[in-house]
C-alpha cells in the first residue's frame, strides 16, 4: 500500500461535503478507513450519521467521483457503515462547538447572517411564494440561504420547494435542515410531524417552543441569509420572533386592494413594536399584463385587485416610523408563479425570464445588497470601569 496514494485519497475526500451538514466528511469523522492495494484500488469505508440516511446515494456518488480522479487510482471500492452512538455524540460536539446548552446562533452578538422575516397582515397574499422565490434567487447569486417555515398552521414551503415528503436527519439532539436541489436548506414543522396530513393544534407556549426549536435545535451552519416565512397577522409567532430575533429585518407582503393594505400596515407596525426594522414592502398580484398588447406597444395593465396598496403601506409605515420604507417590487399576476409553486419548481428557476421572476430577482438583489457586516449591530460589549 502506497502511503503517498493514501494521503492523496484523503485529500480528495476532504473536498467532499456532507450534503446535509455542508462540511467536509473528513472533518466530521465520517471517513472510517482508507486503503489502497497494489493494483491501485482504493478501499474506502465511510460512516453515515444515521441508518437509512436519505442522501447516502449523494455521498456514494461524490466520494466515488472525488477518489476516482486521484492520479494512480484505478478503481474505488466504497462501503458505507453507520456511526455508533459514541461517534454521533462526538459529531454533535463538533457541530455545537462543545456547548452543552443550545442557543439561537442568529441572535448572538457578531453573527453575520442577514435575517429577513417575510410578514403579511392577512393570508392569501402570496407571502410563502415570495419567500421561496426570494430564497432561490439569492441562492442563485451564490449565497448560502436557509428558510424557516414559521407558518406553523399553514406550512406550505416544503411543497413549494419539492421536498414535502422529506424528513430531516437527526444527530443526537441536533436536527439537520433538509437540503434542496437549488442549495437552499429548509426546516418546517410539517417535516417534524409523523404524518403529512396531521393537523397542528397548538397555542402560545407550544408555538414559541416550535419557533425556538427550528432556530436553535437545527444545525444551520454558516448562512449568508435566513428567511422566515411568518404566519399572517400579528399573533404569537410574530411576538416570539421579536423576542428571540430582535435584529431580524421585516419585509411586508401585500396585495393592491384597500383591505389587504390596511392589515399589512398592522403587520409592519407590530414589527416596529418589537424593535425590528421594516426594510420594504412587496406588492404581489399587482396587475395582469394585458394578453392582447404586443411587445412593441405600450403595455396595458389590468388592475384586477385595484392599485396603490403597496405604495400606501410604504408611505404609511415611512411616516409612522420616521425612516424610508420603500416599495421593493410589484409582482404581476403570472400563471407560471402559481404553477411553479404547485409543482415544487419555483418560477425564478423554472421560468426566470417571466415578468414575475424578473421582479423577484430584482427584490432579492436589493435585499442581498444590504450587506453582511457588523455596522449597526449590538456587539454585546460592556464598558470597563474606570479607576
Amino acid at each position: 500500500m502506497s502511503t503517498g496514494l493514501v494521503d492523496k485519497v484523503n485529500a480528495a475526500l476532504a473536498t467532499v461535503n456532507d450534503p446535509e451538514i455542508k462540511r467536509p466528511i473528513t472533518d466530521l469523522g465520517m471517513v472510517d478507513s482508507v486503503e489502497v492495494d497494489g493494483a491501485g484500488i482504493a478501499k474506502v469505508h465511510v460512516l453515515l450519521t444515521v441508518a437509512g440516511c436519505p442522501l447516502k446515494d449523494t455521498i456514494n456518488r461524490d466520494v466515488t467521483a472525488a477518489v476516482g480522479q486521484v492520479p494512480g487510482i484505478t478503481g474505488v471500492d466504497l462501503s458505507l457503515g453507520v456511526m455508533t452512538a459514541e461517534q454521533r455524540a462526538g459529531l454533535k460536539d463538533v457541530l455545537s462547538g462543545g456547548q452543552a446548552q443550545r442557543e439561537i446562533p442568529f441572535a448572538q452578538p457578531g453573527n453575520l447572517t442577514k435575517v429577513f422575516a417575510i410578514a403579511s397582515g392577512k393570508g392569501g397574499v402570496g407571502k410563502s411564494s415570495v419567500t421561496v422565490n426570494l430564497a432561490l434567487a439569492m441562492a442563485g447569486q451564490g449565497l448560502k440561504v436557509g428558510i424557516v417555515d414559521a407558518d406553523i398552521y399553514g406550512h406550505s414551503v416544503p411543497a413549494m420547494l419539492g421536498v414535502a415528503d422529506s424528513r430531516p436527519t437527526q444527530v443526537e439532539d441536533l436536527i439537520m435542515p433538509v437540503p434542496t436541489a437549488s442549495g437552499v436548506s429548509v426546516i418546517s414543522i410539517g417535516m417534524l410531524k409523523p404524518r403529512r396530513d396531521q393537523v397542528v393544534a397548538w397555542r402560545g407556549p407550544m408555538l414559541d417552543r416550535a419557533l425556538v426549536q427550528m432556530l436553535a435545535d437545527v444545525y444551520w451552519g454558516d448562512l449568508d441569509v435566513l428567511l422566515l416565512d411568518l404566519p399572517p397577522g400579528t399573533g404569537d409567532v410574530a411576538i416570539s420572533l421579536g423576542q428571540h430575533l430582535p435584529g431580524a429585518e421585516v419585509v411586508v407582503v401585500t396585495t393592491p386592494q384597500e383591505a389587504a393594505a390596511e392589515v399589512a400596515e398592522r403587520a409592519g407596525t407590530m414589527a416596529s413594536m418589537m424593535h425590528q426594522r421594516v426594510v420594504g414592502v412587496v406588492e404581489n398580484m399587482s396587475y395582469l399584463p394585458c394578453p392582447h398588447c404586443t411587445p412593441e406597444g405600450k403595455e396595458h395593465r389590468l388592475e384586477v385587485f385595484g392599485a396603490g396598496g403597496g405604495e400606501r403601506v410604504a408611505q404609511t409605515l415611512s411616516s409612522r416610523f420616521g425612516y424610508d420604507v420603500p416599495v421593493l417590487g410589484q409582482i404581476p399576476l403570472d400563471i407560471s408563479l402559481r404553477e411553479g409553486g404547485d409543482a415544487g419548481k419555483p418560477i425564478v428557476e423554472a421560468d426566470p425570464t417571466a415578468p414575475a421572476a424578473r421582479v423577484l430577482h430584482q427584490v432579492a438583489s436589493t435585499l442581498s445588497g444590504r450587506g453582511r457586516g457588523l455596522a449597526g449591530m449590538q456587539l454585546g460589549l460592556t464598558p470597563a470601569a474606570r479607576f
